[in-house]
């Protein structure tokens, strides 16, 4: 039997020879914006529709289609899989999909990207780099220390695909590393690890804290006030993960009375954040706008997972990424 498998239109249009080149038995479907479905020459109502396999690609995601996407798939007849590129599934639709027997692979495209961009913000607030641009142009001849990453202590809270990547980064600058995740493992890349209850102890450590962790019960509002108290002075915090992770009452006051030296923020409670936030204009704040994940070699790893999986859904092997419903928040 042929493996039925549901597109959007633009990523087929984009990919399509390479998937037609895998030699799979598949009977190809597409979705386009309007929210159709088109199926062996025929348009249908999603809920006429029964598919193997659904792919969420970044072309959806790019043309604004999200949501419409989402209600589609959750319209459907049935579908056994949905590989999706999202990293965290913290939006309600993975929790409805999932009531409904799908299973969901999520994306670890995105790990790279993300690290690079942890790296690059914190050598930002590290290097007197602005300073230096000024200098430059004021002709001026002075030196500007620096403060290394060398010999600093790294606390990553979450340990999946992207908490590994930035753990990798640190290491290879000669950071020590901390590590919260569900079992306290070490490795070649982690040089001590604990579970969320440790997040306090870890703190008076660190020097630089990134939050990597996927957002739910355990998690939503874990860094507020207590953990502020608890953080070495002068640390760095780092959120690429949710804004929900954070009190950002308390972060502010922890910034305004000088224990956390700088917040890096890519994400936040209510995004695009608005005008009137005080996180825009907060001196100690650098924010960007949910682009960490914007990396130019991400669309070509989300295409390489999708090939990957498709062909293993095809000959029943184990799929990479498949996400425990238990975990969904």
């Amino acid at each position: 039997m042929p493996v039925t498998l549901l597109i959007y239109d633009k990523a087929l249009q984009r990919i399509g020879d390479r998937l037609r080149g895998l030699g799979l038995d598949l009977d190809i479907a597409t979705f386009d914006k309007s929210g159709r479905v088109l199926q062996g020459g025929r348009s249908l109502a999603p809920g006429d529709v029964s598919v193997d396999y659904v792919w969420l690609s970044s072309d959806m995601n790019m043309d604004g289609f999200q949501q419409g996407g989402f209600d589609l798939c959750l319209a459907l007849k049935s579908a056994k899989i949905l590989q999706t590129f999202n990293a965290g599934l913290d939006h309600p639709f993975y929790k409805q999909l999932s009531a409904k027997g799908t299973r969901i692979s999520n994306s670890s495209a995105q790990a790279v990207a993300i690290s690079e961009y942890v790296m690059g913000q914190v050598l930002a607030v590290f290097q007197p780099i602005e300073e230096q641009r000024r200098l430059q142009a004021e002709r001026k001849w002075k030196i500007t220390p620096y403060r290394e990453i060398s010999g600093t202590s790294w606390l990553i809270v979450g340990y999946g695909p992207i908490g590994r990547e930035i753990a990798r980064r640190a290491k290879a600058f000669g950071a020590r590393t901390m590590v919260v995740r569900r079992s306290p493992e070490t490795s070649e890349l982690v040089d001590a690890a604990g579970t969320l209850a440790d997040l306090p102890r870890f703190a008076a450590e660190t020097d630089v804290m990134v939050l990597a962790c996927p957002l739910n019960a355990q998690t939503r509002g874990c860094v507020g006030r207590d953990l502020f108290a608890s953080l070495k002075p002068g640390a760095t915090l780092v959120n690429i993960a949710r804004g929900a992770l954070i009190d950002d009452a308390a972060m502010i006051a922890s910034l305004d009375e000088g224990r956390l030296a700088t917040a890096v923020l890519d994400v936040f409670h209510e995004e695009p954040l608005p005008g009137d936030n005080p996180l825009w204009s907060h001196p100690k704040v650098r924010m960007t706008s949910h682009t960490s994940f914007a990396g130019s070699g991400v669309r070509g790893r989300w295409d390489e997972l999708f090939f990957a999986n498709i062909q293993r859904f095809a000959k029943s092997e184990p799929l990479l990424n498949e996400f425990d419903p238990k975990d969904l928040p």
